[in-house]
């Protein structure tokens, strides 16, 4: 990797006002996918992984789309454990569950303080290092696509980094705090797979709501240098995660009142594919993961409710791990989350079980 030189004609001199120091230049996508290719098995795998999951978004298919795994994915040999775990439950469960895996790679972080996740920090315990990073991603992806069969979704956290990881994903989230920024939009309107649009911390769903509208229609813009054209996303959808009010209270948006009104917003707007995803924890639980089973019973009795209700659910965004609960970094506790509280294995086996009960 090259240096980042004063004169080169890709950086401006350092000045008194320039409080950026060019460290390395990173590979490009097309360099990382060749130091790590995908197979052509690993390849079909994806692409059968995301045409399921678009049946559900276009209506064709009635399964439950359930978005599990971790809060972040900070050790990969616990992660892919994890993953492991949950093949032969998605054998039993087929025909009314479509799992799939979380591996979050990139966290953001409300004060930018804390760990941002194996993007930034292969090893939790030791210094940021990027180009480590983008390499422990993929691998981490690849290696859940060969070993289990799952292709998995991760967070769009920097749209700029999303090719390093387009062959590899099934589906591809948009956080509360970039729902409203022009740059995820418009790359989210370029990508080949699902997106979910998370509404904003604010609660306010207007935002989201222009988040997928913009997602869903075409746009030339400027990505990784280049100007680029998108042809738009159908299946940019709602995530409903939750909020926070003018106190700095967690408020749910789960509730059979929200849903409807989360209807009404659909039928305003011309949009293609209305569907939602409930995230269960973060916010709509007060980020108390063992809140997560109640809230899906919940949702699921109100859709016996609504036609509309019923039609718009398309599945929920779990945050489980391997043991209950977090821990601070360099506990080294195998399995348990690093960030946000999680949903132990066992919990998260009865939960899976009885959700295909419900349906």
């Amino acid at each position: 990797m090259q240096k980042g030189k004063a004169n080169d004609l890709l950086y401006s001199p350092r000045t008194e006002k320039m409080r950026l120091n060019f460290i390395k230049k990173l590979a490009l996508p097309a360099e990382l996918k060749e130091m790590c290719p995908l197979t052509g098995k690993m390849g079909e795998l994806v692409e059968n992984k995301k045409a399921k999951i678009e049946s559900v978004f276009e209506g064709r298919d009635n399964r439950l789309i359930l978005i599990i795994g971790p809060c972040s994915a900070d050790n990969e040999d616990s992660v892919i454990d994890y993953i492991s775990r949950l093949c032969p439950i998605q054998e039993k469960v087929e025909e009314k569950i479509i799992i799939v895996p979380r591996i979050y790679t990139n966290k953001p972080r409300t004060t930018g303080d804390g760990y941002k996740g194996m993007l930034h920090q292969p090893n939790p315990n030791e210094k940021a290092d990027l180009f480590k990073g983008i390499i422990a991603t993929r691998h981490m992806h690849m290696r859940a696509i060969e070993e289990t069969g799952f292709a998995c979704a991760d967070e769009m956290l920097y749209p700029e980094n999303y090719q390093y990881l387009d062959d590899v994903l099934a589906y591809v989230a948009v956080g509360a705090r970039s729902v409203e920024d022009q740059q995820h939009r418009l790359t989210a309107s370029g990508i080949d797979a699902p997106v979910g649009m998370k509404n904003p911390t604010s609660g306010d769903i207007s935002v989201m709501m222009n988040g997928i509208l913009a997602a869903q229609h075409a746009h030339s813009f400027i990505y990784r240098g280049w100007e680029v054209h998108s042809e738009g996303n159908p299946y940019a959808h709602a995530i409903l995660r939750g909020y926070t009010n003018k106190h700095g209270e967690s408020q749910p948006n789960y509730h059979f009142e929200d849903l409807i009104r989360l209807c009404d917003a659909y039928d305003e707007r011309n949009l293609v594919n209305p569907a939602v995803i409930i995230d269960t924890n973060h916010a709509n639980s007060g980020k108390n993961p063992f809140e997560q089973p109640r809230i899906i019973k919940d949702v699921l009795y109100s859709t016996r409710h609504d036609e509309r209700v019923k039609k718009i659910l398309k599945g929920f965004m779990v945050e489980s791990y391997i043991e209950d609960g977090c821990q601070k970094v360099g506990e080294g506790i195998y399995g348990k989350s690093i960030t946000d509280p999680c949903l132990g294995w066992e919990k998260t086996e009865k939960l899976i079980y009885e959700i295909a009960d419900l349906l």
